[in-house]
């Protein structure tokens, strides 16, 4: 017998069933004439819109163009594609070790041209000194309870920052003024991060934006996300690192980024708040 999904799974499924009937009841179909116009039987309808069968991208096709409406089939077939599995239980990726976590994204940062990163906690993965990332990379290990390999985590993290010295790649970053305040490291480490900080302003496929404390904000600080060209978006919290598909979803992260991105100093403001920030090191 094929394995039950698991409960995260079959919820993605329910969602995506349930979005699938408000656009048929929308048209004022009945199921009916939903499957007429499909070319399929009533009863698939039934078991698609009762998350029995799991539709293909092209049930998706027939039911929003039956619907007429055809704009949404593109959300909803990365919804369908956007499983729980996407949803990167932190738990899981961590069980061998933070090295494993590391590595999952290395083809994906080797093929992104265009990164959009926003913090409002930690210097972001990508500038990260090798200090640094041991200090931060042990406490979460520590908290997850997961298994002791930071330092090849942190070898694993450099590697895969190399990216950076890579002209071709474009790098945009929104930092909030906090995470060059935040101390999860010695002052020694953080004040050689805050310094690294500053050389890499200088690059030239970097730009990168300080939002300052004092400064009225036109949106609120947000949890952590990096936007992967125009195609994904990574959006971190406690227990998962999500990966959002649905071009609704980006364009929401897209937009979001650059409101917070009109708040940001940059130039000689955003370095001098680097400054102040290593001034008031012990």
């Amino acid at each position: 017998m094929p394995a039950h999904p698991s409960p995260a799974i079959q919820a993605a499924r329910e969602s995506l069933a349930g979005r699938l009937g408000d656009i048929r009841k929308d048209a004022g179909l009945s199921g009916r004439e939903l499957a007429a116009r499909c070319g399929w039987s009533e009863s698939k309808s039934s078991r698609i819109e009762n998350a029995r069968t799991h539709p293909s991208d092209s049930d998706i096709r027939a039911w929003c163009r039956a619907c007429g409406a055809g704009n949404q089939a593109a959300d909803l077939i990365a919804a369908n594609r956007q499983s729980a599995d996407a949803n990167v239980q932190w738990r899981r990726l961590q069980r061998t070790g933070l090295r494993r976590l590391q590595e999952s994204t290395a083809d994906l940062y080797r093929t992104t041209k265009v990164f959009r990163v926003y913090v409002s906690d930690v210097i972001p993965g990508f500038l990260q000194t090798p200090g640094y990332a041991a200090a931060l990379l042990s406490s979460i290990a520590d908290f997850r309870g997961t298994p002791d390999d930071v330092t090849e985590a942190v070898q694993a993290r450099i590697r895969r920052n190399a990216v950076l010295g890579n002209a071709a790649h474009r790098f945009s970053f929104v930092l909030e003024e906090s995470v060059l305040r935040y101390r999860v490291c010695c002052a020694d480490t953080m004040a050689a991060q805050l310094g690294h900080l500053l050389e890499v302003m200088d690059l030239p496929n970097v730009a990168l934006g300080i939002v300052p404390f004092a400064r009225q904000r036109t949106v609120w600080p947000m949890p952590t996300f990096t936007v992967f060209d125009n195609s994904r978006v990574h959006a971190d919290t406690l227990d998962a690192a999500s990966t959002l598909t649905q071009p609704s979803q980006i364009d929401l992260y897209s937009r979001a980024f650059d409101r917070l991105g009109q708040g940001a100093v940059r130039g000689a403001a955003a370095r001098s708040l680097v400054v102040s920030a290593l001034s008031c090191l012990d």
